[in-house]
């Protein structure tokens, strides 16, 4: 049964990492640093809504999914003159909870300046600007910057200087000691290895829409080397997109790029369904939606930026992160169908197949019955399941169970796997592209 314990091992990592795959509303922070007239001044981008309602982002990938949610929504929707005075009331509290080291002395942050934007589109993040700075000692040669882990992540970068700092801070992270006069820029092989597990973030658990369009090029060729083609021309055509887009070369507003990515899981996932085999047509349109989804891994970027000095070794080590995290999801999702796999092609494992998947459906009963009031609100609003990543999983886990199941108990037909796992799948994951693309659009 090691092959039970695998797969149960990977059904693990999958919850623990994709618990949280609605993550598009928690976005970074943005930082700039300048030192000027005795003064260090930070000028920050930030959700300051979140901040305000109590929200741990660092905790909480989704904020509909947050004890505050209530909170929050309502101060979406506030008029910004309000915000700004809501915010101004908070400021202590936030104050106290940063640390701004000068040469190992603390600083006392003071808010200088606050501009939120106006009420738009409630459902999006509010663009809000907070300035604010702290005195330096006549001397001061080095400033160090960060805050209490439940303001999440935090861009922080340089201004003015040679050489500048440019850091990644994980929620609770303080920055290195960084020069005020400059000379901290990180090396390429720093930056590469700094923008690797912002790549990956990006894919698991951010990136559900692109994990559904692997995942539709997996459930049509799960033998290897039609994956291998399928993945390799789509990693080409993100890389050159990503990088124009990064570059400045291209810009398309997300209005645009995000439903045609929606189009382009319905696509693929619909073809599924007809095709028994990659179509002459298939690598032209795999390629052609990598271009797309390479503008949807650019709005990552544009979120925070590349380090302007190191900006190839940066863009490099995000693209890879972007793979592996692609890598691991089919790794995920070839573990556990592998079973049914392998008695499809005629291993004679039958009844261990079915034990491993009758496992892993109780597995995925527990994790529904764990889900009693998010299950029950998809009577009223089927839409709620895309809202909640734990509930997501659970069905996803009972339901690839079942049709594994019924693939293994059907083995005597032709292509038992195909009908019964890959087509059921491909089915469920062209729906969610359809919601996405109807939401996208029109909602």
């Amino acid at each position: 049964m090691s092959f039970l314990w695998v797969l149960s091992s990977a059904v693990v990592l999958w919850f623990t990492t994709l618990a949280t795959a609605f993550a598009h509303e928690v976005v970074p922070s943005i930082a700039d640093m300048t030192a000027a007239d005795g003064r260090v001044v930070f000028e920050m981008e930030a959700n300051i809504e979140s901040f305000v309602a109590g929200i741990d982002l660092t905790a909480t990938e989704d904020t509909n999914n947050a004890p505050q949610a209530e909170t929050y929504d309502i101060l979406r929707a506030l008029p910004s003159a309000e915000l700004e005075e809501r915010f101004r009331a908070f400021w202590p509290q936030m104050a106290a909870a940063m640390t701004i080291n000068a040469d190992g002395v603390a600083l006392t942050p003071e808010l200088q300046e606050v501009n939120v934007g106006p009420v738009g589109n409630v459902e999006l993040v509010r663009p809000s600007k907070i300035v604010f700075s702290a005195v330096l000692a006549e001397n001061a040669e080095r400033v160090q910057f960060g805050w209490d882990a439940a303001f999440g992540v935090l861009v922080l970068r340089q201004m003015g200087v040679d050489a500048p700092y440019d850091g990644y801070l994980e929620g609770g992270a303080i920055s290195d000691s960084i020069h005020l006069a400059g000379g901290d820029q990180p090396t390429g092989w720093e930056s590469f290895l700094r923008y690797i597990p912002v790549g990956f973030d990006h894919i698991v658990p951010l990136g559900l829409d692109h994990i559904l369009f692997v995942l539709g090029l997996f459930f049509l060729a799960p033998r290897m080397r039609p994956l291998l083609i399928q993945i390799s021309l789509f990693t080409l055509a993100h890389t050159i997109t990503l990088a124009l887009a990064a570059l400045g070369f291209v810009n398309i507003p997300g209005s645009i790029v995000e439903p045609l990515i929606a189009a382009s899981i319905v696509f693929v996932a619909i073809e599924n369904i007809w095709a028994k085999g990659i179509s002459p047509w298939r690598p032209f349109v795999i390629f052609g939606f990598g271009l797309l989804h390479g503008l949807g891994f650019a709005s990552v970027l544009g979120d925070f930026g590349l380090p302007s000095g190191t900006f190839v070794p940066a863009l490099i080590g995000f693209n890879v992160g972007v793979e592996v995290g692609q890598l691991a999801v089919i790794a995920v999702v070839f573990l556990f169908v592998w079973q049914a796999l392998r008695v499809d092609r005629g291993a004679n494992e039958a009844t261990r197949g079915t034990v491993v998947y009758a496992v892993t459906l109780v597995l995925g009963l527990a994790l529904l019955a764990m889900q009693g009031e998010a299950l029950a609100a998809l009577l009223t609003a089927p839409a709620s399941l895309l809202e909640n990543a734990a509930l997501l999983l659970a069905v996803s886990i009972a339901l690839v169970s079942i049709f594994c199941i019924v693939s293994i108990q059907r083995r005597d037909h032709v292509t038992a796997y195909r009908h019964y796992v890959a087509i059921p799948c491909s089915v469920l994951i062209a729906l969610i592209g359809a919601y996405w693309f109807i939401e996208r659009v029109f909602l």
